[in-house]
């Protein structure tokens, strides 16, 4: 144990130094653009109370540290995307804290198990991957929802330019009569625009926060009929009639290639659950794995060869359509 806190407490020290000393520069460089505000406030007679403070204060944790490492990692923004993408309520540094918790943890017990130090600091890594794993699963769940209501809030557009609204008037329809998820994200665009935004940028934002094929496909038809001209409530109609046979012939290819992502879950949880289960009934016969030498170098050889072949199988089952 007091091995596994002194190597934990030297990688942390380790990665705290690196990151301290690769934002001198940039420390150096904002006391330089201070100083420059300074002096032109004071060549123009300001005082300290008549000048606003201009520059935007983003805090990402109430931990200054861990603040400051969350700032200069540039994660945050890609956390904050995947949670508003998988509508978790969620912060950057209490994601960061719970995942580094259960990898202690996990290591932790591991470590009371075997005895291995290093096979228990990789091992501490899967319940300390299972927020994102979580949040991931979540997000792509809420994705396929609105891949799936597109279609129909389109006829709501359609019959909206039909009755003869306005593109953004049917953008308002849409945000209040769809459900979750396309209700807000529409929302969020239609208030975008009426906030000043230009139509193009805020459904490119659309797109950003959607990333769906499907979504960019009617931001382009969309796009292509404000500058071209034509009846815009036909470009819909089509463009919903195009979702649909897509999603159909999505749901067929995953049906046909069911078999090989059974096949493949089968095969990658197969040697770890035959693991347990011997470990529950033998346990003096699996730990031979991690008390020797060579079982701890085939744990390793397990472990990346099952890795390859489930990259491979979801390889060849993952078909773009």
């Amino acid at each position: 144990m007091p091995l596994a806190v002194a190597v934990f407490v030297s990688v942390f020290l380790l990665t705290a130094l690196l990151i301290a000393a690769s934002g001198v520069n940039a420390s150096e460089r904002g006391k330089q653009t201070l100083a420059r505000l300074n002096d032109l406030l004071a060549a123009h007679g300001a005082t300290k109370e008549e000048s606003v403070d201009v520059r935007k204060r983003e805090s990402l944790s109430s931990i200054p540290l861990l603040n400051r490492i969350l700032l200069r990692l540039e994660i945050a923004p890609e956390l904050r995307q995947l949670f508003h993408q998988a509508n978790v309520q969620w912060t950057s540094d209490g994601f960061l804290l719970a995942s580094l918790g259960l990898w202690i943890l996990g290591a932790f017990l591991f470590y009371l198990k075997t005895g291995t130090v290093f096979f228990s600091l990789a091992a501490g890594l899967i319940p300390a991957f299972a927020p994102l794993i979580y949040a991931t699963r979540k997000r792509a769940r809420r994705l396929l929802k609105f891949e799936e209501g597109l279609p129909v809030a389109l006829d709501l557009m359609v019959s909206g330019l039909r009755g003869g609204h306005s593109f953004v008037s049917v953008l308002g329809l849409v945000a209040r009569e769809a459900s979750d998820p396309i209700g807000p994200e529409f929302r969020i665009c239609f208030d975008e625009q009426n906030y000043g935004l230009e139509l193009r940028e805020a459904l490119q934002n659309l797109a950003a926060r959607v990333p769906v094929q499907d979504v960019r496909i009617v931001i382009t038809a969309v796009m292509v009929q404000k500058e071209t001209g034509g009846n815009l409530a036909e470009v819909l109609e089509k463009c919903g009639h195009v979702i649909r046979e897509r999603f159909r012939l999505k749901q067929e290819v995953r049906v046909k290639t069911a078999q090989g992502r059974l096949t493949g879950w089968i095969l990658s949880l197969l040697p770890p659950g035959l693991a347990a289960m011997l470990y529950l009934l033998r346990p003096e016969i699996i730990s031979l794995l991690w008390l020797r030498p060579l079982g701890v170098k085939m744990i390793y050889t397990g472990v990346v060869m099952v890795s390859i072949g489930a990259l491979l199988i979801r390889k060849i089952v993952n078909i773009r359509v």
